[in-house]
């Protein structure tokens, strides 16, 4: 029962008003109480929080927790590309020469998902990854290569729920869900780390503070459920992974420049 309210307040609701007043309260001091049971339930590891569990004020706080330094050391190996974020990389190929790519038997296109034809056709035949993030996770994102940051616009005015039944049976969430995407050019190419909300209040919150960033470096963060996808050009990586869901933890390496 309980979960099933934690997964409510986090990542299930898409109606705008019920987000709003679940907003209110995760954000607010009455949901204080509530923290131990949200630390049992999805067995939050305390020793990693930059804080002691007990000092946070509200459900939000804990759900958007910052981490210890060197608790998720990064792959620092020159080609390696590394996780954004803890989560399940659950979806990862290469795209079509259509640009097109399939997520539970939902067919997308890069044009749809990226807002525009310039854009896909930039990344046409490349390497896409999902990762999604359960309320358990650390809701942090972080950058997957060096590069610098060449555009940024955000997508989308609504956002349903994208975890493993809204991306089976709702109508493109991926697409079509409110999104912060960020385009990274480093020496070996181009990628694009696009932030997907999963509820109407779209509280995704961007952090880096120049336009450089590093492998690992923080770029933003969920304030509620989210996914996060990665569009790679063609011909610049490798995926490390075989194509099935696999738990992986920010700054650990999942593929490689290949330039």
């Amino acid at each position: 029962m309980r979960k099933t309210f934690f997964r409510l307040c986090f990542e299930l609701s898409s109606h705008p008003v019920l987000s709003s007043m679940l907003k209110a309260f995760t954000t607010s001091k009455a949901s204080r109480w509530l923290i131990p049971s949200f630390v049992r339930v999805y067995n939050i590891n305390g020793q990693e929080a930059e804080k002691p569990l007990h000092t946070y004020q509200s459900l939000q706080e804990v759900f958007t927790r910052t981490l210890t330094e060197n608790c998720r050391p990064i792959d620092l190996s020159p080609k390696s590309i590394v996780s954004p974020v803890d989560g399940v990389l659950a979806e990862q190929g290469t795209l079509s020469d259509e640009a097109n790519f399939v997520v539970k038997n939902q067919t997308y296109t890069l044009e749809e998902m990226l807002g525009g034809k310039e854009k896909a056709k930039l990344y046409r035949e490349g390497t896409y990854l999902l990762f999604y993030l359960s309320p358990s996770h650390y809701h942090r994102i972080h950058s997957p290569v060096n590069g610098t940051i060449k555009d940024q616009w955000t997508l989308g005015n609504k956002s349903a729920p994208v975890n493993n039944l809204g991306l089976r049976y709702g109508k493109r969430p991926l697409s079509r869900n409110y999104r912060l995407l960020t385009e990274l050019e480093a020496e070996e190419g181009r990628c694009i780390v696009a932030k997907i909300g999963a509820l109407n209040v779209n509280s995704i919150v961007p952090t880096h503070q120049s336009e450089h960033v590093d492998k690992g470096e923080e770029i933003g963060y969920f304030a509620f459920g989210s996914s996060v996808m990665l569009f790679f050009e063609k011909g610049t990586m490798q995926l490390d992974h075989q194509p099935r869901a696999v738990e992986v933890k920010m700054g650990e390496k999942v593929g490689s420049w290949l330039r």
